[in-house]
């Protein structure tokens, strides 16, 4: 008879098993080409080594802001952490059970009140609270890259902690990669509104690495 995993085996095995760069990682720089309301706006971005961004040559304030927070975000999630770093001060238990099969996560200690759901050893909601807001991600599809998961469709709520009330509306994203010497880089992303269908793109084009300069060589 197989001995069941605890709550936090199982979610230490999907943490585990997202994509991230590891501490090789040189950084890399690419154009980009933002497409908002009818409007384009063309630069260059690059994050470094140590995951700091840069945005240049977009002279619009709001523009290059939308551009560099996306690259923030990109790069954040790609940070590699071990487990214990990142959540020693938690505690984990089985919740319930979904109709698509996936298991719920309930976090207790430091992120008391967080949950995630897991399905095929891979994160497919986060529930969380950052900054005084409750954030939830349901991952609709993924992309193996053979060194861990790329979540490639998904959307986003935010919401108030106190009385659940949405904080604006629900956000479609699409995510493509491209793998550019040995590391997967974002190469567009798509953030659609739920209700309206309006739609913001972020291209990356020319993506070559620092250290290396090494030209893309396949899209996934």
């Amino acid at each position: 008879m197989t001995e069941q995993r605890t709550a936090q085996e199982l979610f230490q095995a999907a943490y585990e098993n997202r994509y991230t760069w590891d501490k090789s990682f040189p950084g890399y720089s690419a154009d980009v080409q933002l497409t908002q309301n009818g409007e384009i706006f063309n630069g260059q971005a690059q994050v470094n080594a140590d995951y700091s961004t840069a945005i240049t040559g977009i002279d619009n304030k709001e523009a290059s802001d939308a551009v560099k927070g996306q690259l923030w975000e990109i790069a954040v999630h790609r940070v590699r952490r071990t487990f214990e770093e990142t959540h020693s001060k938690n505690t984990f238990e089985y919740g319930d059970t979904d109709a698509t099969g996936a298991v719920e996560i309930l976090i207790g200690g430091k992120a008391s009140g967080d949950k995630y759901k897991l399905r095929n050893n891979e994160v497919c909601m986060v529930h969380r609270k950052i900054h005084g807001t409750i954030v939830t991600i349901h991952t609709s599809s993924s992309h193996d890259t053979g060194a861990g998961y790329l979540s490639h469709q998904y959307n986003s709520v935010y919401s108030d902690p106190a009385t659940g009330e949405a904080k604006g509306g629900k956000t479609l994203f699409t995510d493509l990669y491209t793998q550019a010497g040995e590391y997967f880089i974002l190469n567009e992303r798509t953030m659609a509104d739920a209700e309206t269908g309006d739609a913001v793109k972020i291209q990356f084009t020319n993506i070559q690495m620092l250290a290396v300069k090494e030209a893309v060589t396949a899209t996934v």
